[in-house]
């Protein structure tokens, strides 16, 4: 089937008792067994919900997986799948990541024993060299949050499987509509759903997706033991966002170029991080690997006085955290998504003061460009 076909329809057969289209909500924390010793496929719902189990079908359909597990978050997500490693193994990080995946690899993850490298792994050559003796997982970001670098995922996947090192990517900014990671070797996927796969700003969720057996098992474990699952109530919301992905990621793409091409073009900008502008520094490569190039653009400004300026004469542009969704959400990423990270890391990976981040929403773009045009006035 198509991606919009199955969007719409995997893991979501019409329920069998009155035949309705949309996947019930199985608001219950348990299930009658019909005798002892046998139930429904149903026992418990921290350990299998119906609604939640058709997005986790669904999401597997989509991403090329044969499993996905639904969690409370995007961070309980990358949590769980940083689970299959055991105390003292090493991993490769992208070192341009979003400021919460580093808190938690820093700040929790270190303490129960795990090591991180972080490296460039845009740059050729750049993960080989990291590799340790113990290095057991590589976790890349791709396009990166905030400065959009792209990583090679065939040739990251190569690296992995000659070495048996698992390989995770966090698919967030692309969705499984313009990236697919598992088509090209990578181990697993996660996703923020909160961003573009539920899209309208009024859920928090994550999953993981897989093609292999034996982490699905490990990961099907530790989503039970934990518990970090993802409610009914919010697998419905993100059921529902994404029978629209494949609609709204095109119209994100469409205006997320004019956005890039407005904010090159513009004098108060002085640069602009975009794979789909033909000077980015993986612009071949993204064409290559991506079917589009998405609604995340960031650009910088002189300062950031500038900064503040622009941002607090915005009108319809939203300032706030997050991504993804139908509305326009612009950010601040040295204060806001990567206060976390120490600031002298930040300067070094280019996320200066005068960085904004634009998550292009749906809305006319003529009126994006509106506010962005009157707000950069300030500047």
């Amino acid at each position: 089937m198509g991606f919009s076909t199955d969007a719409i329809h995997a893991g979501q057969p019409p329920e069998p008792t009155t035949g309705s289209v949309t996947v019930p909500i199985y608001q219950t924390s348990t299930y009658v067994y019909p005798e002892l010793g046998r139930h429904t496929g149903f026992d418990y719902a921290r350990s299998i919900n119906p609604t939640r189990l058709a997005l986790e079908r669904c999401l597997a359909a989509l991403e090329g997986g044969s499993h996905a597990y639904a969690y409370a978050s995007g961070m309980a997500a990358i949590d769980a799948v940083m689970n299959l490693l055991d105390h003292g193994d090493h991993v490769i990080s992208t070192s341009n990541l979003y400021g919460g995946t580093f808190r938690l690899f820093e700040h929790v993850l270190k303490r129960h024993g795990l090591e991180f490298t972080y490296a460039d792994t845009a740059e050729p050559g750049a993960l080989e060299k990291a590799l340790q003796p113990k290095t057991r997982l590589v976790y890349v970001e791709t396009p990166t949050n905030p400065v959009l670098s792209v990583t090679d995922l065939k040739q990251v996947a190569d690296i992995c499987k000659k070495r048996s090192i698992i390989s995770v990517v966090d698919n967030t900014f692309m969705s499984p509509y313009f990236q697919k990671p598992l088509a090209l070797g990578i181990d697993v996927v996660v996703h923020s759903t909160t961003k573009y796969i539920n899209g309208h700003s009024d859920s928090i969720g994550g999953c993981a997706v897989t093609g292999r057996a034996d982490l699905a098992e490990r990961l099907a474990f530790v989503q039970n033991s934990a518990g970090a699952i993802l409610s009914p109530f919010d697998s419905w919301l993100v059921l529902r966002g994404l029978k629209t992905l494949a609609l709204r990621m095109q119209c994100h793409d469409r205006s997320g170029r004019a956005v890039a091409d407005f904010l090159k073009a513009h004098a108060k900008v002085d640069k602009v991080y975009y794979p789909g502008l033909p000077d980015h520094p993986q612009h071949a490569l993204a064409k290559r690997q991506m079917s589009g190039f998405g609604g995340m653009v960031s650009f910088t400004l002189a300062d950031y006085d500038a900064a503040k300026r622009m941002l607090d004469r915005l009108k319809l542009c939203a300032l706030a955290e997050s991504l993804g969704g139908v509305e326009t959400l612009i950010c601040h990423p040295a204060s806001m998504t990567h206060a976390s990270v120490p600031a002298a890391e930040r300067r070094r990976l280019g996320i200066v003061d005068g960085m904004v981040r634009i998550s292009v929403g749906v809305e006319d773009v003529e009126d994006i460009l509106a506010d962005l045009e009157q707000a950069l006035q300030a500047a």
